[in-house]
């Protein structure tokens, strides 16, 4: 029975294809942070981040990776030495990341108040998402993200698709995946719940965690995951799914 199912849904690789908004953005703040990269973003440091985008978590990281890359460290670089490349970055130029996070949203809220259609349009949904979530029922579904909840509620909202503010779980929340699922199944205890997610290390961490066994893991192939992840993923209690699977799930 559909009632018994309770959607738990990652959005950026999952839900929304916001890799070349995001990656706009990251250039945008990097622009503000050191002059020297121009105004405006080159097409192929979008290209180049999409590639990196597998391992990034945060929205901030897009500013760090932009300025990696056109440093000239190369994509492959970053998806095998991430969390070192941008250790090293943050030190090496003494940045908070409490700022790079606010600076971050109030460059993505500055594009939306000057160009809603162009961010929108900057912010696809895959194919088939809208439909889906229009067909789910709003007291069946959740958003888990670790973008700002105002973001995700803009994108569902031009795309005509009503969801409750109050069942999206984003930045704001300053909780962990594995903590909002947790708080899920205590608050649904007679539901299955689905969780979908492209970002291999958190499904890893989910499986890994004894009091989320009810969960069901999904990995969304279509979203921001490397060949290794894919490979990777058959080796583990987590299905692999494409967008079709979701739409009948």
């Amino acid at each position: 029975m559909s009632k018994q199912k309770i959607y738990a849904l990652d959005f950026d690789g999952v839900i929304c294809d916001s890799a070349v908004e995001t990656g706009i953005t990251g250039w945008k703040v990097a622009h503000q942070l050191w002059p020297e990269m121009s105004a405006n973003t080159p097409a192929e440091m979008i290209d180049l981040f999409r590639q990196v985008r597998p391992v990034m978590e945060t929205g901030y990281e897009a500013i760090l990776i932009m300025r990696l890359l056109f440093k000239g460290i190369s994509a492959q670089t970053l998806l095998d030495d991430f969390a070192n490349r941008i250790t090293q970055l943050i030190n090496h130029e003494q940045l908070a990341i409490s700022q790079l996070k606010i600076l971050f949203g109030e460059t993505r809220d500055h594009w939306i108040n000057h160009n809603l259609n162009e961010w929108v349009e900057m912010n696809p949904l895959f194919d088939g998402f809208a439909e889906k979530l229009k067909l789910i029922d709003a007291e069946q579904c959740y958003i888990i993200t670790t973008k700002q909840e105002r973001f995700v509620s803009q994108i569902l909202s031009a795309n005509n698709i009503p969801f409750p503010a109050e069942r999206i779980f984003g930045l704001d929340r300053k909780m962990s995946k594995p903590q909002i699922l947790s708080k899920l199944i205590k608050s649904h205890p007679e539901h299955i719940i689905l969780f979908v997610e492209d970002r291999l290390p958190t499904l890893i961490n989910v499986a890994d965690d004894e009091q989320l066994g009810k969960v069901k893991l999904f990995f969304a192939n279509w979203g921001y995951n490397t060949q290794h992840d894919k490979s990777a993923v058959k080796k583990l209690p987590i299905t692999v799914i494409n967008l079709s699977d979701f739409s009948a799930l």
